[in-house]
């Protein structure tokens, strides 16, 4: 990859890390990508789906192998499109570290600062492979907000962003080097919203109606409801509001709800039985219940070509390489976070899994899964035992340590990528692996 090239991804990854800005409020992030982008002759448009903060960066080789990114939507075949994110996350800015606490502000503690701007690097490095030998196609960086509240790509994919796409490439920070042949986790996010009666609650709490009561009720069935789902059915949950003080009685109370599985029906018929426990709830004490959708995700849709085609190419690519001091900081990391790594920080890369791997975690990437053959790698941006959305995350994504596995995720998408634009075939072969 030429230095330039990793220079400008070194300066655009600190930029959006010393920026840190929540999801749907990308501004700075998603411009300073796009910016990087556009110096590399990538043609810019904005708003996508009807996000302020959502973009498509293109460039397309003509027939005679010229630049030709003036006018979107007349690309030539195959498409690539490289998904970025930049959305930071709550509570784990830089000076929550290293601290074990929260200190309010935003942070990068899932990596995406280095997440977007790998996608951008490997693009730029793939556009420049196919300039060098006239191959023909179009490469889309695609600028995507809000995937820490899982929104971005669902609403994209919905009006049909990614439909004329040949190949989906990401990859998301993790503490190892793999191709990520990973079910991520099928999610329904809901809001249950409890409105009752208010009373004072000693004098006259037969006129009350506790909107809390019905909200606790909903949680002792959903608690009983975990005995009867499969094993990998999760429900968690948190109350967001409740009003007024102790001697009255609650009008109003609200719980937010993650339910996953690794399977879409399993999910939806899991939120369906916990529905009904807010309906019942409802019923029990007087109240009457809302049941608000936030958003909802289908589980990834792995792909067995792709998945041995990168992996193929990153058996070619050597792994990161540490210094003593970010092998000191690692293990300063690793103590006060109390990680049991032993003292085994890094590791080359990990072989492919021969059966998808069921992950407890979810992405909106998921969704594009089903629309268009989608491949994700993983790259150590963070030594073993680190956890995402954790402050020793935060830590590592900001210095040597996260840049390293970026620009390694970038060099193995590109390298990945350029294999598929060279030989078509592998995409028709993805594509009849999408078949029921």
């Amino acid at each position: 990859m030429r230095q330039e090239i990793i220079q400008k991804m070194k300066e655009t990854a600190d930029y959006i890390f010393r920026h840190p800005e929540l999801s749907l409020k990308e501004y700075q992030s998603s411009r300073a990508l796009a910016a990087f982008l556009a110096d590399e002759g990538f043609k810019i448009s904005w708003g996508l789906a009807g996000f302020e903060t959502a973009f498509v960066a293109e460039w397309r080789s003509s027939q005679n192998g010229d630049r030709t990114s003036d006018t979107l939507g007349t690309a030539g075949k195959p498409v690539i499109g490289f998904l970025a994110e930049y959305d930071a996350l709550p509570g784990l800015g830089q000076e929550c570290v290293p601290e074990q606490k929260q200190n309010g502000e935003p942070g990068h503690g899932c990596g995406h600062n280095l997440l977007g701007t790998a996608c951008a690097g490997a693009a730029c490095e793939l556009k420049e492979r196919m300039q060098a030998e006239n191959l023909q196609g179009t490469i889309r960086v695609y600028g995507c907000p809000a995937e820490e509240i899982v929104v971005g790509k669902i609403r994209m994919n919905e009006q049909g962003i990614f439909d004329d796409l040949s190949v989906a490439v990401t990859w998301h920070p993790f503490d190892r080097n793999r191709v990520s042949y990973d079910i991520w986790q099928a999610q329904d996010i809901k809001n249950y919203k409890f409105y009752g009666i208010s009373a004072h609650a000693s004098k006259h709490p037969e006129m009350g109606r506790s909107a809390l009561d019905a909200a606790e009720l909903m949680n002792v069935g959903v608690n009983y409801l975990r005995e009867h789902v499969t094993d990998d059915v999760r429900m968690h949950y948190t109350y967001t509001n409740t009003d007024g003080p102790a001697n009255i009685v609650p009008a109003y109370a609200s719980t937010n709800y993650f339910i996953r599985s690794n399977k879409w029906e399993r999910t939806e018929d899991a939120s369906e039985r916990v529905d009904n426990c807010a309906r019942g709830a409802a019923l029990m004490t007087g109240t009457r219940v809302e049941i608000e959708r936030v958003t909802c995700n289908k589980e990834m849709k792995v792909n067995r070509t792709l998945a041995e085609v990168f992996y193929e190419e990153m058996e070619k690519i050597p792994a990161p390489a540490y210094t003593e001091e970010e092998i000191e900081f690692v293990r300063k990391i690793s103590e006060a976070a109390g990680f049991d790594n032993k003292g085994e920080y890094f590791s080359g890369l990990e072989s492919l899994e021969d059966e998808p791997v069921p992950l407890s975690i979810g992405t909106d990437v998921s969704d594009v899964s089903h629309t268009v053959p989608t491949i994700m790698l993983s790259a150590a941006a963070m030594c073993k035992g680190t956890p995402l959305h954790h402050w020793a995350a935060t830590a590592q994504a900001g210095m040597s340590i996260g840049q390293k596995g970026m620009d390694y995720a970038a060099e193995c998408m590109a390298a990945g990528a350029y294999r598929l634009v060279r030989n078509p075939e592998i995409i028709e072969r993805a594509w009849k692996e999408m078949a029921p």
